[in-house]
C-alpha cells in the first residue's frame, strides 16, 4: 500500500518568476513554504542585465520573505546584445549569480530585449564556458513560418544542436521542456545538458487550453503540447533520470492581463506546486517505473537532488512532510486592486503540506 504520509528533503525550484512590488510580496510566501531555494528569472521590465540590478532585486526578494520562513534566491542575468565579458566575470565572482538566461527576442513575457542572433554572442558563450556559468534557455524559435506548436523542436534543430557541439563544456539547462523531441535531445546529450519540467506540462495536454472555450489561465509558453509529448515528460521524470529536475515556471499575472484581448502567457502554480508534483508521482509511478524503487525516491530525486547536483550545490538539510488529505485551492489571491488566479483555482488536490 502506498504511504499516506511522506517526508522528503526540502526541494528547490529551478525556474521561478516572482515579478516585483506588490506581486512579489504576495507570491513569495507560497514558494518559500514549499522550496528552500529558487532560480529567479530576470525578465522584469526593465530586465536584470547586470550584477548591480541583480543585487538590488535580490535584496527586495529577501526583504519580502515572511519572517517565519527561510528562503534563498539564486539570481540570474538576462542575456542581451550589450552584455560584456566583465559582466560575466563580475557575476561569477559575486557568488549570487547562478546562471545567465537566454530569451529569443519576442518569444515570451518581457523578451523584447532578448537575442535575435545567437552567433553574435559566441564570444560570450565561450567566456561562460570558461567561467563555468550555466546558460539557461527558453528554447523556442520565433518565426512566422514555423507552427507555434513546433517552436521548441525548431529551436533545438536550428540552434541548440550546434551550440552544444561548439561549446561542449558549457552547462546548459533547457527550460520548461514541453515536447518528446526535447526529452530525447537532453537524454542523448552529455551530462552538461539538463532540463526542467513544470507541473502543468505534466498535468495537461493542449486540449486544456480550449476546454469548452478559450481558457486564458491555462495559457503558457511554451504552449501545452500533445498527449504523446505529455507522456514523454512523465516517463522522463518517473524513471529517475538525473538529467531532469523540478522547475515550476510559476508565472503570476494579474487576472485582467490574462483575461484580455491579448492575454499574457504564464501559469501561477506556486500555491500548490509541490503538492501537485507529489500527486503526479503518486498517481503515475506504477505505470512508468522501470526499476524496483518507489515513487517517493523518484519524487525526491527529481525535486530535491537532481537540481543541486547539476548546479554543483549541496542538497538541503531541511525536510518537508506531506499527507494524503484533501487540499482545496483558493479561487483567487487579491493584490491591491487586482487579483491573481492560481493553477487549479477552486479545485482540490489529494496532498497537503503539514
Amino acid at each position: 500500500m502506498k504511504e499516506a504520509k511522506i517526508t522528503i528533503t526540502k526541494p528547490d525550484d529551478w525556474h521561478l518568476h516572482l515579478r516585483d512590488g506588490n506581486i512579489l510580496k504576495e507570491v513569495l510566501g507560497h514558494t518559500a513554504k514549499r522550496f528552500k531555494r529558487a532560480i529567479i528569472m530576470p525578465n522584469l521590465n526593465p530586465p536584470i542585465v547586470n550584477l548591480n540590478l541583480a543585487q538590488n532585486y535580490r535584496q527586495r526578494i529577501c526583504q519580502a520573505v515572511p519572517e517565519d520562513m527561510s528562503f534563498e534566491p539564486l539570481m540570474t542575468l538576462y542575456l542581451n546584445d550589450q552584455i560584456t565579458k566583465k559582466d560575466l566575470i563580475d557575476a561569477k565572482e559575486s557568488g549570487i549569480i547562478y546562471g545567465v538566461k537566454l530569451y529569443p527576442a519576442g518569444v515570451t513575457t518581457n523578451s523584447k530585449w532578448g537575442i535575435s542572433n545567437l552567433a553574435n554572442l559566441y564570444d560570450i558563450f565561450s567566456e561562460m564556458e570558461k567561467l563555468d556559468l550555466p546558460l539557461l534557455i527558453h528554447g523556442e524559435l520565433l518565426d512566422d513560418q514555423i507552427d507555434v506548436f513546433d517552436r521548441e523542436k525548431a529551436f533545438i534543430e536550428r540552434h541548440l544542436e550546434s551550440l552544444v557541439q561548439e561549446f561542449s563544456e558549457l552547462r546548459i539547462v533547457l527550460e520548461h521542456l514541453s515536447t518528446s523531441e526535447a526529452v530525447d535531445f537532453v537524454n542523448s546529450a552529455s551530462d552538461k545538458i539538463a532540463g526542467t519540467i513544470t507541473a502543468h506540462h505534466l498535468l495537461w495536454n493542449r486540449n486544456k487550453i480550449f476546454e469548452n472555450g478559450i481558457r486564458p489561465h491555462n495559457y503558457c509558453l511554451p504552449l501545452l503540447k500533445t498527449e504523446k509529448d505529455r507522456q514523454a515528460l512523465l516517463k522522463a521524470i518517473l524513471r529517475k533520470q538525473s538529467k531532469f529536475f523540478l522547475g515550476t515556471d510559476s508565472a503570476p499575472h494579474f487576472a485582467s492581463q490574462k483575461e484580455s484581448a491579448c492575454g499574457c502567457a504564464g501559469i501561477f502554480s506556486a500555491p500548490c506546486a509541490l503538492e501537485l508534483y507529489t500527486q503526479i508521482f503518486y498517481d503515475n509511478y506504477s505505470s512508468y517505473s522501470l526499476d524496483d524503487s518507489n515513487y517517493i525516491e523518484a519524487l525526491e530525486s527529481f525535486s530535491s537532488f537532481n537540481g543541486p547536483l547539476f548546479y554543483k550545490l549541496k542538497a538541503n538539510k531541511e525536510t518537508v512532510t506531506l499527507i494524503k488529505e484533501k487540499n482545496f485551492i483558493a479561487e483567487e489571491y487579491p493584490v491591491a486592486n487586482e487579483k491573481l488566479i492560481p493553477l487549479l483555482a477552486g479545485k482540490s488536490l489529494d496532498w497537503k503540506i503539514v
